[in-house]
């Protein structure tokens, strides 16, 4: 389990597509739960970043894995100098202090996890210590978002409908390409005609037909070949590392993509 907080005073870099951050303010406003669709690598854990910063609230970020129990997020009694002591989960905390909880790829942790958080999603906006025999109002300015990825899931790591309908759903995909060049730019720190480049081989490949990979060329990865390409990598040396050989293991695959990369470089 990964968590951060964040208090940054500079607003991460973000640019909208649609009508997200105003659904997001407006969410913000009553503490209305959020429910973020969009493949890898499209931006969703920015997108909440950025949105915490402008509002001006803490974010506890919390990376959901298949071992996470719902005590990971709400807590546990530990030994700490030779006493039992009770210690807040990243959950606990932002309920505690009025922050934003960011459960990223919630439906891979375990069932009982999205139990817990349902008094948090309704009119109650409480947390069942059971541990504690106590339940535990929010704080003002408290809000759940949690993300996942509709087209990675397979039928058994899904979202529950009991669980989707208690959240207002933002679906985030990748950016137009003029709007992607300029997020690669800035975050690679690189020309526009690289970035536009590495733009036009990111939606090659998510539009091949028929396409065995997995996951589809992410924002991510375009950064990651522009900040290698920034480091003095030939482009082409840049986009097979970061780009064709993080996309598959398959031979054919690979080649078939290195073919691709190579049209699109004009190599």
């Amino acid at each position: 389990m990964h968590t951060n907080g964040q208090t940054s005073s500079s607003t991460p870099f973000y640019r909208p597509v649609g009508d997200e951050t105003e659904i997001f303010h407006a969410a913000a406003r009553r503490g209305v739960p959020l429910l973020l669709k969009g493949p890898t690598g499209c931006g969703k854990t920015r997108f909440v970043e950025a949105m915490a910063s402008e509002l001006g609230r803490e974010l506890i970020t919390v990376a959901g894995h298949e071992d996470m129990t719902s005590s990971d997020l709400v807590g546990r009694f530990l030994l700490q100098g030779g006493e039992t002591v009770w210690v807040d989960g990243p959950l606990t905390r932002a309920v505690r202090e009025g922050a934003i909880c960011y459960l990223d790829e919630i439906v891979e942790a375990r069932q009982d996890t999205t139990v817990v958080i349902h008094p948090l999603t309704d009119h109650r906006r409480e947390l069942p210590l059971d541990r504690l025999g106590t339940t535990l109002r929010a704080a003002p300015g408290f809000q759940l978002v949690i993300s996942y990825n509709p087209g990675y899931q397979s039928v058994l790591k899904n979202i529950k409908e009991s669980t989707r309908q208690r959240f207002v759903s933002i679906e985030l995909g990748f950016p137009p390409a003029a709007v992607e060049s300029e997020v690669v730019a800035h975050e690679a720190g690189i020309d526009a005609v690289t970035s536009n480049t590495l733009v036009r081989l990111g939606n090659a490949i998510r539009s091949l037909e028929g396409s065995p990979l997995r996951e589809a060329a992410s924002t991510r990865l375009l950064i990651l070949a522009g900040v290698l390409f920034a480091e003095g990598l030939p482009l082409q040396k840049a986009v097979r590392s970061a780009v064709v050989q993080t996309l598959s293991d398959d031979p054919e695959i690979v080649r078939a993509l290195g073919e691709l990369a190579n049209a699109v470089l004009g190599q």
